[in-house]
């Protein structure tokens, strides 16, 4: 291709420019226009499947859901897993702006788990606090987006722009004024003309190099190479917490997320190869990380997730989270390998290191609205640093970083010549040297450079040696070669990754103390220096080009942790950070001396592959948000392949009418058709109006042939409480295991547990199963108490834990903690939680001896129920020394109730 003149730039103008159209930017986009202001929003790939949300999400991590948890709670939480150096003013934000969000996001369509009752079923993964809210239908976070995006007044006021790829932050009078770009797939040369820039894209997941030395084979999105880190640094923002790098856990040869998290609720959890659970730490941390190393590295390594002892239906559900929302080819490795979650537990290993201010702490420092240093200029998502922020924490700052932009119109004044030449010096010069070293092998270089020096355990040495390669990489980048606009996509995101390195190896070699764990653990200053370093550690470019440090102090809490006190001040300038001297071991004049002084179960939805025209009409007119009568001819065609394209493209669009044409088509004559239907009511069920004529259409799809329908139809009906009992009753008689599920969850959902108790003999047990969780009084329970499945028995005491365990039930708890199955002996540990403490005290006191950890663990929790009687502290004050690290932790809050508030 040849190379555009600087002056041939397409220029587009806006009031606000989005650069990344993920998770943050399109939330970011939306609610700028919704305030009036006309977006730009700038996207390297395709915004309908960009970003790293693309795939979707199996749970929101971080939702403070009223009723199940405090802002406060959860800010002082996160302060404690990033070691005490956090803003809690952006946490906050967080905090108290979740639970909004999780409803605007419904309001759209995301489906979050509820139970029988219509309220949210958030989970206790980690040991302090209820945070985590599943998404059963989490795949489609991201086609719900885009359908916002394509409403037709978003449209009017949004502009997307794909396949556009800026480099560069353009900046006039010290203030954000646009960007200058390229078009990945013409080579177009752009600028934009902007009264405020979001950048929203993403953590640099591209740092490290995966164990497996695939480029592209890294845990984080690989498409998020840092070019938001690189795009604020160069245009003066400041960045802070970059030497706390990001870091996980992960599958062994599959560089995907093992998902404990996921796993944890349904009674999986992490162990060492004797079985044993080891992580001592509350929450996901960079502390936990270097449990996780220590434990990899000794002789009680490896480490998996334990999985095989689970019962079938608990595996069949991960499975389908695992196998579909997370990586779909999950499944296909292990089925590969010949392994499955009921006979293997799952190897574990730990992933590259990238930064991410989302998930760990590294990214551009940002106030309460997401504003940066530099004027006009915000970022959000994974790329600002809000510790631990996770996806609803994006959504947030998406939403804040809008609003606020919002306040400012196009600039009207000239774009900064000399900063255009260079952007678009930056991204054609690969053009004239086509045969220069290919990406590939330039970017492997450097990234090889990035494990050997830079990831922990870190030391002064070694970081001044990355210094100076990453100095020297400079020329040898400059000279790789390209010849399509593609190859020049590639090439730009090598500089990207080339500055993250300097900055992580600088930032790494200022900050003198070991702290956040494994994340930054410095063998050279070994411990953490509170007294010296509660501090932030900022980077900058100054005028002259070098990369400056700023020690800023943590400024006083909102929300108090006793660990912690810090006291604000002023900040320490640090200036150039210069590495140490390594071009010789040691004095060149200096003898050597000795060295004795000195460690899916469901399938993915299938995709049109038909070559119909008429598939090919109904995609152009899908681009038109076409009413519901210009879709029902496709919805009615002969050839099933273009009445499933009908079905996606009524999802997408959500005409008036959508829920009811939906519920028809779950009577098509094509078995791919019904389940391409009931798929879609699934995952629109929270949008689609209770309207009669979808009342109608679901109660007829009870009597269908199909078990898929017939269990989709149950769910919808009790989702939108369009049911009465009457119309669920007859279904637990069904031939199907899962429609008499969804029976039992329906009447549940309106009161009739009368008619839910007689599915107390039903002979599939997960029917049972479901039963016991639904029923509200112990008297009901009674009958589920002597079940002959050791499941059904577990799941009715545990049931007791919630609805009360008086005599003579208690006296039944007692006698089943003498069980065989450890099951049912957890499950009367639990109950006994709700018991009168004179009898429930000495039983669960004696369980802290049985040989199962989650036995023993239940009862610890059941005692903390317990913990205003004496004996039941007397009894947790023992468990606090017990070989399960969950059982000590857990133990450990009744001597230390502060700590774990």
């Amino acid at each position: 291709m040849q190379i555009p003149a600087v002056t041939d730039a397409q220029e587009l103008s806006c009031d606000v420019l989005v650069i990344g159209g993920g998770t943050a930017g399109t939330m970011a986009a939306l609610t700028a226009a919704e305030q009036g202001r006309d977006v730009l929003l700038l996207e390297k790939a395709h915004v309908r499947h960009s970003g790293a949300l693309a795939m979707g999400m199996d749970g929101v991590n971080n939702a403070v859901i009223p009723g199940r948890a405090e802002p406060d709670d959860y800010v002082a939480e996160i302060t404690r897993a990033n070691d005490g150096i956090v803003d809690q003013s952006t946490v906050r934000q967080t905090a108290t702006r979740g639970f909004s969000m999780v409803q605007r996001l419904e309001s759209y369509g995301v489906k979050f788990e509820k139970d029988e009752h219509g309220e949210y079923a958030v989970r206790q993964v980690h040991r302090s606090g209820s945070y985590v809210l599943p998404m059963p239908e989490g795949k489609d976070v991201k086609k719900v987006l885009y359908r916002q995006l394509r409403r037709r007044e978003m449209r009017e006021r949004i502009r997307i722009e794909n396949r556009v790829m800026p480099v560069r932050v353009l900046t006039a009078d010290g203030r954000a004024v646009g960007a200058a770009g390229f078009n990945t797939r013409t080579g177009e040369f752009v600028t934009v003309r902007a009264g405020a820039v979001i950048l929203a894209t993403g953590a640099c997941g591209r740092l490290g190099l995966p164990a497996s030395g695939y480029l592209y084979g890294t845990y984080e999105n690989p498409t998020n190479a840092g070019d938001g880190y690189a795009m604020a640094y160069h245009a003066g923002a400041e960045l802070t917490g970059i030497e706390c790098f990001q870091i996980n856990p992960l599958m062994k040869d599959y560089n995907g997320p093992a998902c404990a998290y996921v796993a944890n609720p349904f009674g999986g959890y992490q162990v060492n190869r004797h079985g044993e659970r080891f992580v001592d730490s509350d929450y996901w941390s960079g502390q936990m990380m270097a449990e996780f190393a220590a434990e990899l590295a000794s002789d009680r390594g490896p480490v998996y997730l334990k999985l095989s002892h689970l019962p079938e239906e608990s595996i069949s559900s991960l499975e389908n989270i695992l196998h579909s929302t997370e990586r779909p080819t999950r499944g296909t490795f292990h089925a590969n390998r010949g392994h499955d979650y009921r006979t293997h537990d799952i190897e574990m290993h730990i992933s590259e290191i990238g930064l991410c201010g989302g998930h760990s702490a590294s990214g551009v420092r940002v106030d309460d609205h997401a504003r940066t240093t530099v004027p006009g200029l915000y970022a959000a998502g994974d790329l600002a640093c809000v510790p631990h922020n996770y996806m609803i924490g994006a959504f947030v700052f998406g939403d804040l970083a809008g609003a606020d932009a919002a306040q400012f119109t196009a600039y009207e004044g000239e774009l900064p010549q000399q900063q255009v030449v260079d952007a678009h010096e930056l991204i054609y010069r690969p053009l004239r040297n086509p045969d220069g070293p290919p990406q590939p092998q330039v970017e492997y270089k450097l990234r090889r450079f990035v494990n050997d020096y830079v990831a922990p355990p870190k030391s002064g040495a070694r970081l001044s040696l990355a210094v100076d390669h990453f100095e020297r990489m400079r020329g040898e980048i400059d000279e790789m070669g390209a010849q399509t606009p593609h190859e020049l996509m590639r090439c730009a995101e090598v500089h990207f990754i080339r500055d993250c390195a300097e900055m992580a190896a600088r930032s790494s070699l200022a900050r003198t103390e070991s702290r956040w764990g494994l994340y930054h653990e410095r063998t050279d200053h070994p411990k953490r220096d509170d007294d010296g370093w509660l501090h932030h550690l900022d980077l900058r470019k100054s005028p002259s080009g070098a990369m400056e440090f700023t020690a800023r102090p943590v400024e006083p809490y909102l929300v108090p942790v006793a660990e912690f006190t810090p006291g604000g001040g002023a900040s320490r300038h640090l200036g150039e950070v210069h590495p140490e001297q390594v071009a010789t071991a040691g004095q060149r004049d200096v003898a050597p001396v000795g060295s004795g002084t000195r460690s899916s179960g469901a399938p993915a939805r299938e995709t049109a592959a038909s070559h119909s025209p008429r598939i090919l009409e109904l995609l152009a007119l899908s681009d038109t948000e076409p009413e519901l009568p210009l879709l029902r001819p496709f919805l009615t065609d002969p050839d099933p392949a273009v009445r499933r394209a009908a079905v996606a493209a009524l999802t997408e669009t959500v005409p008036t009418g959508t829920g009811p044409a939906l519920a028809e088509t779950l009577s098509d004559t094509d078995a791919g058709v019904r389940g391409a239907a009931a798929a879609s009511l699934r995952e629109l069920v929270e949008v689609l109006p209770p309207e009669e004529d979808l009342s109608r259409g679901l109660l007829s799809a009870l009597g269908h042939g199909d078990a898929v329908v017939r269990a989709t139809a149950l769910d919808v009906l009790r989702a939108l409480r369009l049911g009465e009992a009457t119309a669920y009753a007859p279904a637990l008689a069904d031939p199907d295991i899962e429609v008499r599920i969804a029976s039992v969850r329906a009447l549940v959902s309106v009161g009739a547990l009368d008619t839910v108790a007689r599915a107390a003999v039903d002979p599939a047990r997960e029917v049972r199963v479901t039963v016991a969780r639904g029923l509200d009084t112990p008297e009901a329970l009674a009958p589920l108490l002597g079940d002959v499945d050791i499941l059904v028995r577990a799941a009715a005491f545990t049931a007791l834990a919630s609805v009360g365990c008086p005599t003579p039930y208690d006296v039944r708890a007692v006698d089943a903690l003498a069980a065989p199955s450890w099951q049912v002996r957890t499950g009367a540990a639990a109950a006994l939680g709700a018991a009168d403490p004179r009898s429930a005290v000495p039983a669960l006191s004696t369980a802290l001896a049985d040989p199962n950890a989650d036995v023993r663990k239940a009862a610890v929790l059941a005692l903390l129920r317990h913990a205003p009687h004496e004996a039941a502290r007397t009894a947790l004050a023992s468990a606090v020394l017990d070989p399960d690290a969950d059982v000590r932790a857990y133990a450990a809050r009744a001597a230390a109730p502060a700590s774990a508030s």
